[in-house]
C-alpha cells in the first residue's frame, strides 16, 4: 500500500486547520462591521451561511489534529487578529470589497486543496475525500460572493492581489510552523 508521508500529513492537517479557522475568523470581522456599521440583513446571512460551512470544515481539522496528535500552527493567535482585521476592513469598504475577500480568498483554497489532494495517498482516502467536499463548499462560496457582487474591476484588482498574496503566505508558514 502506498503511504503518505508523515511530514505532508501533518502539514496538510495543520495548514487546513489554520486556514478553516482563519476563515471563521475572517467572516466573524465582517459580521461585527455588519452587525455594527454596515445594515446588510441579506448579506448578513449569505455570510452566516458561508461561515457555518467553515465551524463544520474547521471542526474535522480540529478532531485530526487531536487525533493524530499534530501541533496546530503557533501562529493561531495572529492567524485570528489578521482574519478579523481583513473582514472588518473589507466590509467596511462595502459589499463588493467583503464579497470580493470571499472569492480571493476561496481561489487560493481551490489551488491549495486540489494540490493536497495529489499529496495524499491510498492510506488516506477517507481525508482525500473530506477535503474534496470542503473544496467544493469552497468553490460554491465563491460562486455566491460573485452572484452577490464581488469584482476585479478597478481599485479591486489590487484588493484581490493582496488578499490572495497574504493568503498564500499564511499558508506558506502554517505548514511549517
Amino acid at each position: 500500500m502506498n503511504k503518505t508521508d508523515k511530514k505532508t500529513l501533518e502539514e496538510i492537517i495543520r495548514v487546513d486547520h489554520a486556514g478553516e479557522r482563519g476563515a471563521i475568523k475572517i467572516y466573524e470581522g465582517q459580521l461585527l462591521a455588519l452587525k455594527t456599521f454596515k445594515q446588510d440583513e441579506e448579506l448578513k446571512r449569505k455570510i452566516e451561511d458561508m461561515r457555518e460551512h467553515e465551524k463544520e470544515h474547521y471542526e474535522f481539522f480540529d478532531k485530526e489534529i487531536q487525533k493524530r496528535n499534530i501541533k496546530p500552527t503557533r501562529l493561531l493567535p495572529l492567524w485570528d487578529l489578521m482574519g478579523i482585521t481583513l473582514g472588518f476592513g473589507t466590509a467596511m469598504m462595502g459589499k463588493k470589497a467583503a464579497m470580493l475577500c470571499t472569492a480571493s480568498v476561496e481561489e487560493v483554497i481551490d489551488g491549495h486543496y486540489k494540490d493536497q489532494t495529489y499529496k495524499l495517498r491510498e492510506d488516506e482516502e477517507e481525508l482525500k475525500k473530506k477535503i474534496m467536499k470542503f473544496r467544493q463548499d469552497e468553490l460554491d462560496h465563491k460562486d455566491i460572493a460573485y452572484e452577490s457582487g464581488a469584482t476585479k474591476k478597478g481599485l479591486y484588482s489590487v484588493l484581490d492581489k493582496v488578499i490572495k498574496t497574504s493568503s498564500r503566505v499564511a499558508i506558506a508558514i502554517s505548514e511549517k510552523i
